[in-house]
């Protein structure tokens, strides 16, 4: 994938764990990413209506009228824009809702985040093949 496409990214990331979104932001951002940071999910869903990002990180126990889970469910309403759970909890259950609710991947605390970047580097690498694919698939037709 070239750095232009690279750059061209948007990530929103919600968690109320300032040291946590701050490292997270600054791995993204060190790669090339543009991060937008917000403290809980009502303000991501705030900024996604008006300018929806390619990429979502959300942490499931937020402040706010709606957790993690509840902003993944609002959000697969309007978007299959991908999206990375983070939680303190490890348990099972929470894995599988987030799964099930529609994320992509899920991770949990104490995270490292260069592993996040990896795997949106790989979210975004697959994204990038399935277009080609596509577009080829549209030209052997025409």
């Amino acid at each position: 994938m070239d750095e232009k496409k690279l750059t061209q990214k948007l990530i929103y990331i919600a968690d109320d764990d300032f040291t946590i979104r701050t490292a997270i932001k600054t791995f993204m951002e060190s790669v090339g990413y543009t991060v937008r940071d917000f403290e809980n999910g009502d303000l991501l869903l705030e900024a996604f209506e008006k300018h929806p990002a390619d990429l979502l990180i959300l942490d499931v126990m937020m402040p706010g009228n709606l957790n993690g889970f509840g902003v993944l469910k609002e959000i697969r309403t309007k978007s299959t824009v991908p999206v990375i759970m983070v939680t303190a909890r490890d348990s099972d259950q929470d894995y599988r809702t987030g799964l099930d609710l529609g994320g992509d991947d899920f991770f949990t605390k104490p995270i490292n985040p260069m592993n996040i970047v990896m795997r949106v580097k790989s979210i975004f690498r697959r994204m990038e093949y399935d277009r080609i694919a596509f577009e080829n698939e549209v030209a052997k037709k025409s």
